[in-house]
């Protein structure tokens, strides 16, 4: 009985701190933020969102800042929306990876996929390497 309670114990621990590692932070278009890793965004920001029409696509950025005296590696996303609310190309949206050394900020851009685009999110998370 004491074996299966240290077993059943030490899994809880083992997922919940796995659990937390695809999270991060969200930021819309228009600014509204979504925490979902309150521990990643005392380390990171993602401020200045911003946008701009290139012909007829959404040009968007953003800046990533550490919070942190130490390096950190992150990956970050723009997720595309139309008027309905639908993801545009999705599937055509990789992770891209980055590395902030402390306390150093970069700006990340990306261009719509196409003219149906209104609106996006951008996504940033912890980068853990397996």
């Amino acid at each position: 009985m004491k074996i299966t309670s240290i077993f059943v114990f030490a899994s809880a621990l083992l997922l919940s701190a796995c659990a937390h590692n695809t999270a991060g932070i969200s930021v819309d278009s228009s600014g509204q933020v979504r925490v979902d890793n309150s521990s990643f965004a005392s380390d990171v920001n993602v401020v200045n969102i911003s946008s701009v029409m290139v012909a007829d696509l959404i040009k968007a950025s953003a800046l990533i800042q550490s919070k942190s005296s130490t390096d950190l590696r992150l990956q970050y996303k723009f997720t595309w929306y139309d008027a309905s609310g639908y993801t545009v190309e999705d599937e055509a949206s990789s992770w891209k990876s980055v590395k902030l050394h402390g306390k150093q900020q970069l700006q990340v851009g990306a261009v719509a996929p196409n003219s149906q685009a209104t609106r996006f999110d951008i996504y940033v998370r912890e980068a853990f390497s397996n």
